[in-house]
């Protein structure tokens, strides 16, 4: 092999090696596609302190129409350079008061924002399956699969009413694949600070 053609190939190699390099080394990295950037700011309306109206369902999926109501609070910051956000609630259910957190991440190859929860009350039986999705048009919609009294359940997170001091906040579920839908907690946001 002649000496351009030699310097030719170590080039090529040394070119795909530092873009393999690069893209390890950055975990966020989407590869040779554009990262989707557009809905990484779209949590931050929720960056501060908050006040939490809670509207419960008594009895879920049986087709209760009785509701409960309870306070509680909320601090959310952001993490990961901006790329996630981890909100800590605290719950002042009439069952008792328990603590919970909310995690979040931003996924630029899919564009899509993935919450999961967890509840203090069982600190060690893991996160809840995270439920996926974004904004549009000032509204967030997510959806995730779970479980829920054995059964497989669809699940849906949505936000709407957002202002620089306000927001709504509704969890539904369906036991149908999504067919139809049963609304069992609702909260409302206000800015503390």
């Amino acid at each position: 092999m002649n000496t351009s053609r030699r310097l030719l190939v170590a080039g090529l190699l040394a070119s795909m090696l530092a873009s393999h390099v690069q893209a390890s080394a950055d975990p966020l990295s989407p590869g040779p596609s554009v990262p989707d950037v557009s809905g990484l700011h779209d949590f931050d309306f929720l960056i501060g302190d908050w006040r939490i109206q809670n509207t419960r369902l008594k009895v879920w999926l049986a087709g209760s129409h009785d509701w409960f109501e309870f306070g509680g609070t909320s601090s959310m910051r952001p993490t990961m350079g901006g790329w996630g956000n981890i909100e800590d609630a605290v719950v002042c259910a009439p069952a008792g008061t328990y603590r919970a957190m909310a995690i979040r991440s931003y996924d630029p190859r899919t564009g899509q924002w993935a919450l999961w929860w967890l509840d203090g009350r069982n600190p060690l039986g893991g996160l809840d399956p995270s439920v996926k999705g974004g904004f549009r048009n000032g509204e967030g919609t997510f959806y995730g699969d779970d479980t829920f009294g054995g059964k497989p359940i669809r699940v849906r997170f949505t936000w709407s009413r957002i202002t620089p001091t306000s927001a709504h906040w509704e969890q539904a579920f369906s036991p149908d694949g999504g067919i139809t839908w049963e609304t069992n907690w609702k909260a409302d946001f206000t800015r503390v600070r």
